[in-house]
């Protein structure tokens, strides 16, 4: 049985995080962290989740378990660089769902993989990481004088945008045509008075009231246009493919993975 610690554990995704960990016959919930200064420090669990195992309570980040097996965090940026300091120093590996990393937090991310064996996505969807093979097959076998947009929706909480999902759709299509992804990329056209180039990736988001997550890549040229879409209704299952990674890194060597090596679609 894996034994689970999840991070930002009162937050709606940690909520989340928690009732998938429930559900998996192959998981357990060791510690469920919360910041030091949380109100719901050392409060029962149930009071936020009534899914979690009876009697436990949350905990205080600073108050790692050593006997864990994986550590979950999908909280933001600054955060979760203090946690994976913690995971290095205690040899724990961890899933990471942060998004709007920064090139630094990126390398410091990347680094602290040659310590701890980590899987980190921007979305761990079932679903979105089989878009991200579909989109590179679709951007490798359609004619170069297509044009390539791709639309993201969220909830108005969502601050960092684009998503990073769909920043990674955009990189996995500019992969598989061979372009710099931030050469590339075109997030604003308001001071451009040209015509769009089919050598783009454009993007265009939108942020209203609860939409959990909405991807879009389109493949257009003159006449058709093919669309790839993947929509997800509910946080959970962003959560249950966070914990399948985390059943799949316990015991692997160190290194920095994704979910296309934990659904053994890496190219």
């Amino acid at each position: 049985m894996t034994q689970i610690g999840i991070f930002g554990a009162n937050g709606r995704m940690g909520l989340a995080l928690i009732e998938a960990v429930q559900q998996s016959q192959h998981c357990q919930l060791g510690s469920a962290f919360v910041r030091a200064s949380s109100p719901h420090l050392n409060q029962s669990i149930a009071t936020l989740q009534p899914q979690a195992p009876g009697g436990s309570t949350f905990s205080s980040e600073q108050q790692l378990d050593t006997e864990l097996d994986v550590l979950i965090d999908f909280t933001l940026p600054e955060g979760m660089l203090g946690h994976l300091q913690q995971a290095v120093a205690n040899k724990t590996p961890m899933v990471i769902g942060t998004t709007g990393l920064s090139a630094e937090q990126m390398q410091a991310l990347e680094s602290a993989s040659q310590s701890i064996p980590i899987v980190f996505a921007r979305n761990f969807s079932v679903g979105v990481t089989l878009m991200l093979d579909l989109v590179q097959t679709a951007a490798a076998k359609l004619a170069d004088e297509m044009d390539i947009e791709i639309f993201e929706a969220h909830h108005r909480n969502k601050v960092d945008a684009p998503s990073g999902t769909a920043l990674a759709i955009g990189e996995a299509i500019a992969e598989a045509k061979g372009w710099d992804h931030d050469q590339v990329a075109r997030y604003d056209r308001t001071q451009v008075h040209e015509a769009k180039s089919q050598q783009e990736i454009g993007y265009s988001v939108l942020r209203a009231g609860d939409i959990v997550g909405e991807h879009t890549a389109y493949f257009a040229t003159m006449g058709e246009r093919l669309e790839l879409t993947h929509k997800a209704t509910s946080r959970l299952t962003f959560a249950s493919g966070a914990v399948r990674a985390a059943q799949w890194l316990k015991d692997k060597p160190n290194g920095l993975y994704s979910m296309q090596d934990v659904l053994g679609l890496k190219r």
